[in-house]
């Protein structure tokens, strides 16, 4: 174990140095005891050298400092791990115990669901992984042993948001296996539920994982197909961020015309109001303001001067707990300037945005601000 550990601290843009002083500040923070500076330094060379195993002791710090799981540390693939069979006995017991799941238990899933969100979108998504991660096996335990219908779709249901949550967390701290395998999870779960919206949505999300990867294009098709899955069960809401995802992705590819007139379906089929959520679809926060800076950056990946207007808008308007859009929102007018040649001020946007991807362990919004710093 040890031999993906260089790979995760250089996507995160560390040090070994850098790695070492977070290892000691967060053991200060939650009161543990760690090794001295000089013989942290040996560990590290020692675990990306695969020298030295990572014990528990480091491993339950690395977990949540860097946002990934013991596999990834260690460089390899997840694997589903076989459990033994413990007889008919222990199998009606599980049974049983899945059926006597009651709404409250499901309720409770998805409040959890809410509360983890609620934090990523604060705070980042790398010191939620084990929370995350245990959240997941939870309710992947109850949909295993639930038997009829009536108990399996709440849960699978619950378990779909869970996973497609997962998956964004996983593609942001840039862990792109263990994002793809739980949008295969959500998508499955979402099925189980007759839940099209859900499948619709993962699909969507999943789009970006093959955009970032440098598949445009295939993205594109991808949330296309997500938009024809089951497109009469899909509420208003999720058909115009669908729309607008189509629209990003479209000018990721280069496809212009198409990401323009994405734009205007996404305006046509969102709902009026102030209110943000989707009733049907809670991981979904889409309104007028939301719209207007997705638009910013749709407009400004085209290269659209008129960009600015949408960007600096929403700049004021977001609310101010989504910390990782706002970092985006800085990245996109770090773009928009650069575009038409105002330096000075692509450089303070980007200063901005720099700060915001460090202050939630985002590596995917890192990447873009690496990006633009090659093009100042």
């Amino acid at each position: 174990m040890g031999k993906g550990l260089r790979a995760v601290r250089t996507a995160r843009g560390w040090s070994q140095e850098r790695l070492i002083f977070e290892i000691e500040r967060y053991a200060r923070q939650h009161m543990l005891n760690v090794a001295s500076s000089a013989s942290l330094k040996t560990y590290v060379s020692e675990w990306e050298n695969g020298r030295r195993a990572i014990t528990e002791r480091y491993a339950v710090i690395l977990r949540p400092l860097l946002g990934v799981t013991d596999a990834e540390l260690g460089g390899e693939p997840a694997r589903s791990v076989p459990q033994p069979a413990d007889g008919y006995e222990d199998l009606l017991g599980r049974i049983d115990s899945a059926r006597s799941i009651s709404d409250s238990m499901v309720g409770t899933f998805m409040d959890q669901t809410e509360l983890l969100r609620t934090m990523d979108r604060q705070m980042g998504a790398s010191g939620l992984v084990d929370q995350m991660s245990g959240h997941l096996t939870r309710m992947e335990d109850a949909l295993t042993f639930a038997v009829l219908p009536g108990t399996r779709r709440p849960i699978a249901t619950a378990l779909a948001g869970a996973a497609t949550l997962a998956a964004w967390q996983a593609l942001d701290a840039g862990s792109v296996e263990r994002a793809w395998r739980h949008y295969e999870l959500a998508k499955r779960a979402a099925q189980d539920a007759d839940a099209p919206q859900y499948l619709a949505h993962a699909m969507g999300e999943q789009a970006y994982v093959l955009g970032d990867a440098g598949r445009p294009e295939m993205a594109v098709e991808l949330i296309r197909d997500a938009q024809r899955t089951h497109a009469e069960r899909q509420s208003p809401r999720l058909r115009a961020w669908l729309s607008a995802a189509e629209a990003e992705l479209c000018a990721a590819a280069g496809m212009h015309d198409d990401a323009r007139h994405a734009l205007d379906r996404a305006a046509a089929a969102l709902p009026e109001g102030a209110h943000a959520r989707d009733s049907d679809m809670l991981s979904i926060f889409l309104n007028a303001d939301h719209l207007a800076r997705w638009r910013g950056n749709v407009l400004a990946l085209l290269g659209d001067s008129s960009a600015m207007g949408d960007l600096y808008a929403s700049l004021q308007t977001t609310d101010p707990t989504f910390v990782r859009a706002k970092a985006g929102l800085h990245s996109d007018l770090t773009q928009a300037h650069l575009a038409r040649g105002e330096f000075d001020e692509a450089r303070s946007n980007l200063q901005q945005a720099r700060l915001l991807a460090n202050r939630t362990g985002s590596v995917r919004h890192r990447r873009r601000v690496e990006l633009l710093t090659g093009r100042l």
